[in-house]
C-alpha cells in the first residue's frame, strides 16, 4: 500500500474467546465513521488488496480462533486498515490478557475530522477499557516514557512523566499513557476520577460522553505536535492532572 501519514488508533480489551461479535461491531464502527468505505479486503503476504465477498463470516470464524487479522479498504492511495493482536496475561495490567486493536488511516483533514467517531467506534465496539489515537511519529516518544527498570531512575525527554510498563499496573481499565485524543471507558473515567467539574473545565470544554458512559477526550484542538510547545504543555499538564496513568500514584 502506499506509504503515508497516519493517525494510528489503539484501544485495549478483553481477549478475545470466541465470536462475540465485537470484530465486526469494531469493522462497523469505523465504516460509521469514514463515508464511503468499506473493510472488506485482506492482504496477500506481497501487500496487495484480496476482496473478502464473505468478510462478516471470515471475521467470525476468525474471532472463534481468538484471532482478529487484518481487513483494509482496498484503496491504495488512501489506505484505511484494521486488525487485533493479543497481549499476554504475563505483560498486561493485572494479569488479565488483553485484545489490542490498531487501525489507521490518513492523517489528512478528512482523517482528523473523523477521528473522534471512529476512536468511539472501535473503542466502543470491541468494548474496550480505553484507548487513544495518535499522529504517526508521536509513538517514538512515549515508547521513551517507560521505565524498563524499577530499581534504576528514567528521565524521560522533554519533561514528561516516566511512566511503569502495562504488567506493573495494578488493573486493565488504568491508560498505560496519554493521546492526543482519549477514550476511557465508564469504569476508567471514574478510576481516574474524571469528569471533575471544578478540575476539568478545560478538557470537557473539548470532551463527549459515549452511550455507554464513557468519554472521548481531546487534549489539543490539532493533532499531538510535541515540537508544539503549547501542545506539550497540555500534555505534560494531563500527566499532572492523572497520576493513576502509567501507574505513577495508586489511588488511596
Amino acid at each position: 500500500m502506499t506509504r503515508q501519514r497516519t493517525l494510528i488508533h489503539i484501544v485495549f480489551a478483553p481477549a478475545l474467546v470466541g465470536d462475540d461479535g465485537r470484530t465486526l461491531a469494531v469493522v462497523h464502527g469505523i465504516e460509521r465513521a469514514l463515508s464511503g468505505v468499506r473493510l472488506e479486503w485482506e492482504l496477500s503476504k506481497e501487500g496487495r488488496p484480496i476482496a473478502l465477498p464473505r468478510r462478516d463470516g471470515w471475521l467470525a470464524e476468525a474471532a472463534v480462533r481468538g484471532e482478529f487479522p487484518l481487513l483494509c479498504n482496498g484503496d491504495e492511495n488512501y489506505p484505511v486498515t484494521v486488525h487485533g493482536s493479543r497481549t499476554s496475561g504475563r505483560q498486561a495490567p493485572g494479569g488479565q490478557p488483553l485484545l489490542d486493536v490498531h487501525a489507521k488511516l490518513p492523517l489528512d483533514a478528512v482523517g482528523i475530522a473523523a477521528a473522534a467517531e471512529m476512536l468511539e467506534g472501535v473503542a466502543e465496539g470491541a468494548r474496550a477499557f480505553w484507548g487513544r489515537v495518535l499522529p504517526e511519529g508521536v509513538a517514538p516518544e512515549v515508547a521513551k516514557q517507560f521505565r524498563h527498570s524499577m530499581e534504576q531512575p528514567h528521565v524521560p525527554p522533554r519533561g514528561l512523566p516516566a511512566l511503569n510498563l502495562p504488567k506493573h499496573l495494578r488493573s486493565p481499565e488504568i491508560p498505560h499513557y496519554l493521546g492526543w485524543l482519549n477514550y476511557w471507558s465508564a469504569a476508567t473515567a471514574q478510576s481516574l476520577g474524571f469528569p471533575d467539574p471544578a478540575r476539568d473545565a478545560d478538557l470537557l470544554s473539548r470532551a463527549r460522553r459515549t452511550a455507554t458512559g464513557g468519554w472521548v477526550v481531546r487534549l489539543t484542538e490539532t493533532p499531538l505536535d510535541l515540537d508544539n510547545p503549547a501542545h506539550l504543555e497540555a500534555l505534560v499538564r494531563a500527566y499532572e492532572r492523572f497520576p493513576e496513568i502509567g501507574g505513577r500514584v495508586t489511588p488511596g
